[in-house]
């Protein structure tokens, strides 16, 4: 039987410093793309007003990006606790936690701004899917992913029980539909939409799968412990 050769360490080395170009290149990109939108709001940010800061869009965006030292030594705190601990894949958890936390609740601040009609226009609800795809346009349906890609990229790495496709797309479906509930129920002036809750879950669960590799598949224990030993087959 014929086997076909392993990558040898150079050509492994090689795609990963490729891969890890393309990903440097991409985040230029994207850097170079939202910077100005950023920037516009940078004044009522930094000066700490609420208008014109977490009541528009870039606001909130521009504060995530700003803020991150702080997610990264929540990680390192909790990481350091475990490992004392005796906790194995410290980092990885440690990292899940926080990583779904951060990414996820300013993306659903977002969804929940309201609009100018809010408390005056009735909420408003389409159930017809795909009819409000089209409207959407590139910007919308690119944002409408991101809101739960953090859940589902960490989630299934934190929790064994959610490391399935099915399970992300509950995931990220419940709690697409939970929020639009809540723009309908605050008349928030924006469009319930089940659109909205199809993209928000397939953004989920793409997310997810590229996070593939490093799900959990069994539950972490303190590495000092020993692991119990399998039942006697009689």
């Amino acid at each position: 039987m014929n086997h076909s050769p392993s990558p040898s360490a150079p050509a492994r080395r090689t795609r990963r410093i490729l891969l890890g170009g393309l990903a440097i290149l991409g985040l230029a990109g994207v850097a170079f793309v939202v910077q100005r939108p950023l920037m516009m709001t940078a004044p009522a940010c930094m000066a700490g007003r609420w208008h014109g800061c977490y009541d528009t869009f870039n606001g909130p965006l521009l504060m995530m990006l700003v803020g991150l030292p702080l997610p990264a030594s929540v990680v390192w705190a909790l990481a350091s606790l475990r490992r004392a601990g005796g906790v194995t894949s410290a980092w990885r958890m440690s990292l899940a936690e926080v990583g779904m936390v951060y990414g996820t609740v300013p993306m659903v601040w977002l969804t929940l701004q309201p609009g100018p009609g809010a408390g005056v226009v009735p909420g408003r609800v389409s159930l017809i899917p795909l009819r409000d795809l089209v409207t959407m346009g590139p910007v919308g349906i690119g944002g409408n992913l991101l809101i739960f890609a953090a859940l589902g990229f960490f989630a299934p790495i934190r929790f064994t029980a959610l490391a399935s496709v099915p399970r992300i797309l509950a995931l990220g479906a419940g709690c697409s539909v939970l929020v639009e509930i809540a723009q309908y129920v605050f008349r928030l002036d924006r469009v319930s939409s089940v659109d909205d809750v199809l993209v928000n879950a397939a953004g989920a669960v793409l997310a997810g799968l590229t996070s593939r590799r490093w799900w959990s598949t069994a539950a972490e224990v303190p590495s000092g412990q020993p692991r119990p030993a399998p039942a006697p087959v009689d």
